[in-house]
């Protein structure tokens, strides 16, 4: 077997990813499937970190736009993501693997405080560290939490998971005929307004050097793929 070619990587899942084909909420099931992946690549050696949103509950731009003040509505949404970390630390300890959820803001009864070398000795231990609350602060998106968390834990990459299989120029569910990137550089993922990840997150990344694979969670083993190195998805960098 091929070895892995990250050893400390940051996977983003946004909330959305853990409704399955519900409409709201999370469905057990693909929570489940999704800790299974990532199990499988921990038992690999790999050190894992995940940033989750909150999509699947609420979203404070769009909360905001109903007429909740933004800050409240995003610190709406930083209780949504602390909800989808605690299920997927659930999921993930039922398969024996040992977790950790961090948040960004203080709620010490059900989860850590961020500090940064803790999250990293966890890692270092082969705990999956689950980042939750975004970066703790309003007008920020879970996009730029993942690139804020990854550099500050040294990932080597942050892997995006999507339900498409990479960044197209157009959404390739409304254009039959968009053209995937097998790499694309940081600069004209600004310059076209691709949607891969929010402006902050991709200067941060641009800024520090940090690729982005972007990948279709929903092809069971795409993950373990990413992480040997085959050609899955795209590759943002410089």
């Amino acid at each position: 077997m091929n070895d892995p070619v990250f050893r400390r990587i940051l996977l983003k899942l946004s909330g959305e990813g853990l409704m399955g084909f519900q409409g709201f909420g999370i469905d057990p099931v693909t929570v489940a499937r999704i800790a299974e992946e990532v199990e499988e690549v921990r038992k690999l050696g790999v050190e894992v970190g995940i940033v989750v949103g909150g999509g699947n509950f609420i979203r404070g731009v769009v909360a905001s736009e109903s007429g909740i003040d933004r800050v409240v509505a995003d610190q709406m949404g930083m209780l949504a993501t602390v909800i989808n970390a605690l299920a997927l630390q659930d999921a993930l300890e039922k398969r024996g693997c040992h977790t950790r959820v961090t948040t960004a803001i203080e709620i010490r009864e059900i989860a850590e405080p961020f500090i940064r070398r803790r999250a990293i000795r966890h890692l270092e231990k082969g705990r999956v560290v689950v980042f939750a609350a975004g970066t703790g602060s309003p007008y920020f998106s879970t996009d730029t939490a993942a690139a804020l968390r990854a550099i500050e834990i040294k990932a080597d990459v942050i892997l995006k998971a999507t339900k498409v299989d990479g960044v197209y120029d157009a959404d390739p569910q409304k254009v039959s005929n968009a053209k995937m990137f097998a790499r694309i550089n940081y600069l004209d993922v600004l310059s076209r307004g691709l949607k891969v990840m929010d402006t902050t997150a991709i200067s941060m990344c641009m800024d520090n050097g940090l690729p982005i694979v972007v990948f279709n969670l929903n092809v069971p083993g795409n993950l373990k793929r990413v992480i040997l190195g085959e050609k899955v998805g795209s590759l943002v960098a410089r």
